[in-house]
């Protein structure tokens, strides 16, 4: 330095700075160091800079007056600092010699402002709104100018005049301008040209912010404010930025996923061309299963997944994963690296400050300097943190919108087998909760790395200051590391099953509650639902006891640590002093330790779920991963579980423009073959080819959650003509003037509000209207009445309809439509046994021919009405126009926490919170006892009562880890309790509500409160109580130390207070909001995940694949629109909070020092290393407020539906029936009326006796609700109906129901044995079931099955056909034989010959029983004793068949459609 300062200027006088009361710099120091520094960083930046802005070029900014200023005051700077050095030159001229440093500095300077003004000119043009690098540069200038700037004041004051005036002046010019620049820079340019932002309705303010509001996430504040103002709405989220949209982010995972499948499918062909047996065949069409060559069996291809898991290489969900998101994810990565390293700067400077206070005569400058160094320190450290985390979070949510996305795209193409190895609801989950369990992972994946630097960090310092004692406590800790972990993997595992099994059984509950209710069996599934629940329970108390000793261990660590660290410490050498310095410092650094060797078994445990979870959807995946879509002919497979082939060797050729009709028996495969042309079966040889585009109309008509318009437009474009021809010819242009809303009702999940032959009516209205070429109809006539099935026959499917011309191939069960198709195909056992026109095969006299015969003579047509809900539409469209769950905008109530508390137990939630008071006073007390023996040390008398000091502490610790370990059990133990009671209350009102309940609101919304509600009841909650419990006392505790060792610190602590609870109003009101808005636009991703499921086929026929992709996107979209503000608000809070908790860091070390004549070094150890931990409790304290509040918010939930009206009580005693009731089985209708809730009037008035009776009437006409007045499902509105003279609105609901029986109109099974479906009581023996079964033609069916009785049921009993499901429901009837049978509409889906023996069954068995018939197929009913004919819910005729022909009413013009009269 003296080369370039010459001799009169020395670099360095350590008595001018740091040894007097007024430091200075020398001038050499300034001139060199202090103007360099600035200009070194923006050189070094500024090329990574320009090649950053040469790759990112966001179109350019518009010269505005405030870029004019910068670049003036930049150029003035270089005119400023250059005239410096031409004074130079000039003194050098006068024969005046400057040393080196005034030319260099002066040209150095000059430069960086030329880079400086150029940058600014750059960035406009790259559409840079504000630039952090040049802040930093101005911010570093200003920062170093200012020593300058104070010396050369003193210097002048301590002279009569200025020496150097031109240099005196240039300085203050250059200063003011470097000012100027660093405020300019704080504001923000305009947008550039044409930039999204300028085009969107709602840009997100961060690609806009400036970099002071980046930094500080000040951007949010707004909408913050707006949240806290009044509630916010869908509408005012901001749009999502582009990079983090579906758009971008799923093709992103894909092409990755895409690229390792490949790499595994190279590797995989080299290590199987080995194994001939199962060489691949090169072409990869046939490939159905997962990874299973073409003609391998399915066996096969699981010993050829089995080979490929031994080999090394299998494509990993997670490698693609990372590929696809870790660039973004190493950049908070870095961040993290920084902030672990700063975390170490503040015990060092607590060091320092403990030994400022013990010195006498010191400089009072050096205590307020090392206090303002520790709040740079910490605020430093904040900013870098939670940028880190911004990332993290980031990347998290990107990761889960690339997750669904990628599992939505795959489950629509996803094959038969893999569909059925997974229900929808584990695919649902896979979505859900696997997705959420990736987010999570990427939060603290860094942990995994940076845990371990910091315990490294962290020891390496404690050894410098304690010496190797350290190693006793580093012993403690890697004992507890173990039992943390064991803990952590323990749990979990077992729960995820029973809460699975338990929201299934929900499920299906729900889904056949009508069911449950018609038999009386409500009692029976509720107790199985508990016993899941008891199960789940017990599992969640292991697991709260585990969790309260980690909890014990978590708390007591650092103690345990430090105790025997300091215990070693101070009696292996008599020379080993404990002073204050010592002591606090290592406990700061034991505090840091503690939240890396917490978190490390937390992350390997969520990393071991992640992997077990992810190696389950891994299997998932897979099988929904392996693409494919084909067609397929030849032998059929339909259920890879029982390896038969479900049609074979099948020839069929359809001429183009032909109606081809497939008949025969229930399960003979008709629909199979419909599945199979469609590509849906997996094929086991020969193949299939469709000329022209399809459109399909499934058995079961698929209806999506949207208006009856956007049903039939299935997204073609609206054109009103054929629109109306569409209607007219579905038959369903009646139907739209009784719907409340016409065309734009809006139709509930499956098609709620509307009726069977309405939803059928509908699926046919979308295939005419998709104008494909050729039509596929898998029994669409089934579900309409006779008159409407005759009118879709003629203008639609037949020879003269809208359809002629097309290739038609209609599977079919009504005979009288049969002379008018082209050819006729009869099936028999997956075979074709004969196939030609009407004619030809009358001439074959074969199977056929046989067929006609018998039944030709009652020339049949079929129909089915769906349930009353035909009514239930008015309203429940008027009560729910929209099924959008109602945000409740409301506070929650503190009634709320009081009904927690009261669930909990009153007694528990004070003794709770006594037992927390204590624990914390242990804690203060440890920590106070060891600041009294730190000051031993001062007073010489450390040897003869270490024993004592070491005791006492070592009590103190060991009882504050007691009392929490107690604390934190009954906590649990409270928590559990009131889960339990919750839970209960729930499903005890859900089994008696009534009906009319479960219509109206949707069955997503009850499960969300039995699934997320109760979850959070059970897991969420309690966490959050216990973290609430625990941050409020140490902040509390924190508050008492501080103000205890220094008095004035009270003064402060209201603005501080003030400012937290303002900030955190804002917070919370702003958070829960957008948790909600988050949580009401997460339901409609998942419910149409799981409608595009179910509908897959039919999706996929129509080609409709790439909108509903779309649609998706756009929802997943939809909810990472409010998902990404809360992220943000997260951060915005931590930063405020943290800055909060730093300021209190500063002024305790500020009234550390000022009053650092009265206090010893132990007590200010304490109250600083106790500020310096307070920063994170605020932090969590606020957090868990918000999360106490939103997870309450299930409390509530949970408790308005438990409170829901209920139906009449199940037994009345005192009005309690025979147990022969009803002997005679009369059953009579007085005056009645009813309604369905405030809808319409549907009015029944007459007398009805032991007869048997059919019912008929047109769709709507109010046949079904008959029924359910009989079963009081719905309550009368006046009048009465007595049974054998007992009025049935007197007795019980059971006592009622279990003496009916009614087989119902959509047979409903559960998943469970056959046995538990028939007789789920146990009350019969299995000889009474096999006989039963005897007589509903199942015998066969069911001995033939391995399993007989035990044969399990899948969910909806979807493993047997539809014709099957109805005769298990006659069989269940004929179990019960109750003296009065209600049919409603049972043969809809049953070939004639089921039909007929069907028929014969009843007449035969139950003879002497009063049989209600709610008849479609009029012979059926043509020898009944009496016939009542509905029409819009009132009698309008009753009399035998034969006098109602003869009075040609209504009831003559339904014979003459049918074909049963002249």
């Amino acid at each position: 330095m003296e080369r370039l300062c010459g001799p009169d200027l020395p670099f360095w006088v350590a008595n001018e700075t740091l040894h007097t009361d007024r430091p200075n710099l020398p001038e050499c120091f300034q001139l060199s160091v202090l103007s360099w520094l600035p200009s070194i960083y923006l050189w070094a930046v500024s090329p990574v800079y320009l090649f950053y802005l040469k790759r990112n070029n966001k179109g350019y900014i518009m010269m505005s007056i405030m870029n004019r200023f910068k670049t003036v005051f930049g150029l003035l700077l270089w005119i400023v600092c250059w005239a410096d050095l031409f004074y130079t030159f000039h003194e050098l001229r006068q024969g005046l010699s400057r040393p080196p440093i005034y030319f260099i500095t002066p040209l150095v300077l000059g430069m960086t402002m030329l880079l400086a003004t150029f940058l600014i000119q750059f960035e406009r043009l790259r559409g840079v709104q504000s630039s952090g690098v040049l802040f930093i540069f101005w911010f570093l200038s200003v920062l170093c100018a200012i020593v300058p700037f104070r010396s050369k004041i003193l210097q002048a004051s301590s002279q009569s005049e200025v020496t150097d005036k031109l240099r005196f002046t240039t300085f203050y010019f250059y200063f003011g301008m470097v000012v100027c620049e660093l405020i300019l820079c704080c504001f923000n340019e305009k947008p550039p040209l044409f930039s999204n932002v300028v085009t969107d309705p709602n840009p997100c303010p961060e690609s806009t912010a400036g970099f002071l509001s980046k930094l500080t996430f000040w951007w949010f504040t707004s909408l913050a404010i707006k949240g806290y103002k009044m509630p916010l709405q869908a509408k005012d989220l901001w749009s999502l930025n582009h990079r983090d949209t579906s758009k971008v982010m799923v093709p992103k995972l894909l092409k990755e996923w895409e690229k390792e499948q490949a790499k595994a499918k190279s590797h995989c062909e080299q290590s199987l061309s080995s194994q001939a047996a199962y060489s691949k065949p090169p072409q990869l069409t046939t490939n159905h299963t997962a990874g299973g060559g073409g003609e391998s069996s399915p066996e096969e291809v699981e010993v050829l997944l089995s080979n490929q898991k031994s080999a090394p290489r299998q494509p990993s969900f997670l490698r693609a994963l990372i590929k696809a998101f870790g660039p973004y994810f190493l950049i908070g990565s870095a961040y993290k690296l920084l902030q672990d390293i700063i975390t170490f700067v503040n015990p060092q400077l607590l060091r320092l400050l403990i030994a400022f206070t013990k010195q006498k005569g010191v400089p009072d400058w050096w205590g307020y300097a090392l206090a303002i160094a520790m709040f740079f320190t910490a605020l430093l450290q904040t900013l870098i943190l939670h940028h880190q985390f911004q990332y993290c979070f980031v990347t998290g949510m990107n990761v889960r919108t690339a997750v669904i996305g990628a599992i939505y795209r795959k489950s629509l193409v996803i094959t038969n087998a893999a569909k059925r190895s997974s229900t929808v609801g584990e695919i649902v989950n896979l979505m859900s909760v696997d997705a959420q369990r990736f987010m999570d992972l990427t939060t603290f994946l860094n942990m995994l790395w940076s845990a371990p630097l910091q315990i490294m960090l962290a020891l390496y310092f404690l050894w410098q200051n304690l010496g190797p004692s350290v190693l006793a406590g580093v012993a403690v800790m890697i004992m507890l590391i173990p039992f943390n972990a064991v803990i952590a993997m323990k749990t979990r595992v077992e729960q995820m099953q029973y809460k699975d099994a338990r929201i299934k059984l929900m499920n299906e509950i729900l889904n056949g509650i009508k069911v449950l209710k018609l038999y009386a069996w409500e009692n029976s599934f509720k107790e199985k639902v508990l016993a899941i629940r008891q199960k789940e329970l017990s599992v969640l108390r292991k697991t709260a006891y585990l969790g309260a000793l980690s909890t014990m261990a978590w708390t007591s660590a650092p103690f345990l640590v430090a105790l025997t660290t300091f215990a070693v410490y101070v009696t292996v050498d008599e020379n080993n002093v404990l002073d204050a310095e010592k002591a606090f410092v290592s406990l700061s650094l034991f505090n840091i330790l503690r939240f890396p060797l917490n978190m490390l078994p937390q992350v390997i445990s969520s990393m071991v779920q992640v992997s077990m979870r992810s190696s389950l959807s891994y299997h998932c995946l897979w099988s929904i991963f392996s693409y494919r879509k084909s067609s397929a002919t030849g032998k059929v497979k339909r259920s890879s579980k029982v390896r038969t082939c479900t049609m074979l060797l099948i020839n069929v050729m359809v001429p183009q423009g032909s109606l081809l009709a497939v008949v025969g028996h229930v399960g003979c495969g008709k629909s199979s073959l419909i599945s199979a042309l469609l590509g849906e079966m997996e094929k086991v040889e020969g193949d299939v080819s469709i000329r022209g585009s399809v459109a399909y109309v499934p058995q079961q008509a698929w209806i999506q959650n949207a208006t009856l318009r956007d049903n039939i437009l299935f997204g073609r474009p609206y054109n009103e003509q054929k629109y109306r021809c569409v209607l007219d010819a579905c038959a369903l242009t009646p139907d739209l003037q009784v719907l409340p809303g016409g065309d734009m009702t809006e139709i509930g999940e499956k098609g709620i509000n509307l009726s069977g032959g309405q939803r059928q009516r509908v699926s046919l209205a979308r295939a005419l209207y998709s104008d494909a070429e050729v039509y596929l109809l898998d029994d669409p006539l089934s579900a309409v009445d006779a008159h409407v099935s005759k009118h879709i026959f003629d203008n639609l499917i037949g020879p003269e309809g809208v359809l002629k011309g097309k290739t038609r191939i209609l599977v079919t069960h009504g005979i009288s439509f049969l002379p008018q198709v082209d050819n006729i195909m009869v099936m028999v056992d997956g075979r074709v046994s004969e196939m030609g026109s009407y004619q030809e095969l009358l001439k074959q006299n074969g199977a056929f021919a046989e067929f006609l015969r018998n039944y030709s003579l009652d020339d049949i047509v079929e129909e089915d009405e769906a349930t009353g809900t035909h009514f239930s539409l008015l309203s429940s469209y008027n009560s729910a126009k929209k099924m959008v769950e109602l945000v409740s905008w409301l506070c929650v109530k503190t009634k709320v926490y009081l009904e927690y508390a009261k669930a909990v137990g009153p007694l528990l939630s004070v003794l709770i919170c006594f037992l927390y008071g204590c624990q914390s006073a242990a804690s203060i007390g440890a920590n106070v006892w060891l600041s009294q023996w730190t000051n031993d040390a001062s007073s010489n008398q450390t040897q003869e009562n270490v024993h004592m000091r070491v005791g006492v502490y070592a009590a103190l610790g060991i009882a504050q880890g007691i009392l929490v370990m107690i604390s934190s059990f009954t906590l649990a133990m409270g928590n559990i309790g009131a889960a339990r009671k919750l839970h209960f209350n729930l499903l005890e009102n859900k089994v008696h509500t009534p009906q009319s309940f479960f219509d109206t609101t949707p069955i997503g919304r009850i499960i969300n409160r039995f699934s997320k509600d109760i979850y959070v009841i059970d897991e969420a909650l309690p966490a959050t109580v216990l973290m609430f419990l625990g941050t409020f006392f140490v902040s509390l505790s924190t508050m008492i130390v501080i103000v205890s060792s220094t008095p004035i610190f009270a003064v402060v602590i209201a603005p501080l207070a003030f400012v937290y609870i303002f900030v955190q109003r804002f917070y919370v009101a702003t958070s829960r909001q957008l948790k909600r808005l988050e949580s009401v636009s997460r339901s409609p991703i998942y419910s149409h995940f799981s409608e595009t499921i179910t509908g897959s086929s039919v999706i996929r026929a129509y080609g409709r694949h790439n909108a509903f992709v779309l649609m998706s996107d756009m929802k997943v979209d939809e909810n990472q629109k409010s998902y990404f503000p809360g992220i943000v608000s997260n951060r915005w809070l931590g930063v405020r909070i943290e800055f909060i908790g730093n300021c209190i860091v500063l002024f305790a070390a500020l009234f550390a020092v000022t009053g650092k004549e009265n206090l010893n070094p132990g007590l200010v150890g304490l109250s600083v290393s106790y500020a310096l931990q307070v920063t994170m409790s605020l932090n969590w304290m606020v957090r868990m407020t918000s999360d106490l509040e939103n997870n309450i918010v299930a409390v509530e939930r949970v408790k308005e539906y438990s409170e829901t009206k209920t139906e009449a009580p199940w037994e009345v005693e005192d009005k309690k029936p025979s147990s022969e009731w009803p002997m005679q089985g009369n059953v009579e209708f007085n005056d009645y009326s009813v309604r369905y809730r405030e809808g319409l009037d549907l009015v029944i008035s007459d007398h009805c006796l032991s007869v048997q009776i059919g019912i008929v009437g047109r769709t709507g006409a109010g046949k079904s609700s008959m029924t359910l007045c009989l079963f009081r499902l719905l309550e009368a509105a006046a009048g009465e109906i007595t049974i054998d003279d007992v009025k049935i609105a007197e007795i019980g609901l059971h006592d009622l129901r279990s003496k009916l029986t009614i087989i119902p109109q959509e047979p409903v099974l559960f998943s469970g044995t056959l046995r538990m479906n028939l007789d789920p009581f146990e009350k019969y023996t299995d000889e009474d079931v096999w006989k039963a079964l005897e007589h509903s033609h199942l015998q066969k069916f069911v001995s033939n099955q391995p399993a007989k009785l035990e044969l399990e049921c899948s969910e909806g009993g979807e493993n047997l056909s539809v014709g099957q499901r109805q005769l298990v429901c006659l069989a269940r009837a004929l179990l019960r034989k109750t003296r009065i049978l209600i049919l409603d509409e049972a043969t809809a889906a049953i070939d004639l010959e089921t039909d007929d023996l069907i028929q014969s069954t009843i007449r035969t068995q139950f003879e002497d029983c009063t049989v209600f018939t709610i008849a479609h197929r009029l012979n059926t009913i043509m020898d009944y004793t009496r016939v009542l004919v509905l029409d819009k819910g009132q009698i309008a005729e009753f009399d035998s068949p034969t006098n109602l022909l003869s009075q040609r009413g209504i009831f003559y013009g339904m014979a003459k459609d049918a074909g049963l009269a002249q």
